[in-house]
């Protein structure tokens, strides 16, 4: 790779993209998938919405965990060491990637759903536990179709440094599209959530056993060279008798 044109590259940290890295075998692991909601009422369409994603998550061959936001405190209204709080990092952790499922309340998605992104750091013990995973949004609404809040999730998934895929689901007066047995109905707004979480799963796919490889930066690389080459001249200062 010739990096003569290039006077700002420093060559030792550019590395060729590897297309072995690119084309290695999916393993047989299943994918998996954390879901999170935003609503805390009893018949909640969001938590009814991410069920039927869920559904068809294992039907596609994906392992599933829902995460009850019942009793998360509000962001930096109590220590990280709240059991909520851990039981919500610890499933970020263990996930290949999530759904996010929110209402959309004023024009927004909700407190509930926000909240609990915010307990999710960007670091936690030297590990990024978003970065590289993917993400689904979604939305049920009371009214109108909108995508206020599935257009905000996207802005906080790439915070998150998540892949977000291209698909979304926004399923309008949702107190329609569900019967009496919290089962959603055929329609339109159902085959859109079908397609949303085939797609979830294929980029899970695809990324989870080579993530570390498509998060590898060069900015990274280029910095953690630099503190090497500084901790060796550190030595170097102090040995310099070992050094020559």
């Amino acid at each position: 790779m010739n990096t003569d044109q290039l006077p700002n590259i420093d060559s030792e940290c550019l590395h060729p993209i590897d297309r072995d890295q690119l084309q290695a075998p999916i393993g047989a692991r299943k994918p998996k998938t954390l879901l999170l909601y935003g609503s805390l009422r009893t018949r909640s369409f969001s938590r009814l919405a991410a069920e039927e994603a869920r559904r068809l998550l294992e039907c596609l061959g994906a392992e599933t965990r829902m995460f009850n936001p019942s009793g998360l405190p509000l962001p930096d209204d109590a220590d990280q060491q709240h059991p909520k709080v851990q039981e919500l990092r610890e499933l970020a952790t263990w996930s290949d990637g999530m759904v996010w499922c929110s209402p959309e309340r004023h024009g927004a998605m909700t407190g509930v759903m926000k909240a609990q992104i915010d307990w999710i750091p960007l670091s936690l013990g030297g590990v990024r536990p978003t970065q590289g995973k993917t993400l689904a949004v979604m939305q049920v609404c009371g009214g109108s179709q909108s995508f206020n809040a599935v257009n905000q999730m996207r802005i906080l998934g790439r915070w998150m440094r998540m892949v977000t895929i291209p698909n979304q689901s926004s399923v309008p007066k949702a107190w329609l599209e569900f019967g009496d047995d919290d089962r959603m109905k055929p329609s339109s707004f159902y085959d859109r959530i079908v397609d949303v979480m085939e797609e979830l799963v294929k980029f899970t796919l695809l990324l989870k056993d080579r993530k570390d490889y498509f998060v590898n930066r060069y900015s990274e690389r280029k910095e953690s060279e630099a503190e090497f080459r500084k901790r060796i001249d550190q030595r170097a200062l102090q040995n310099p008798d070992k050094s020559a």
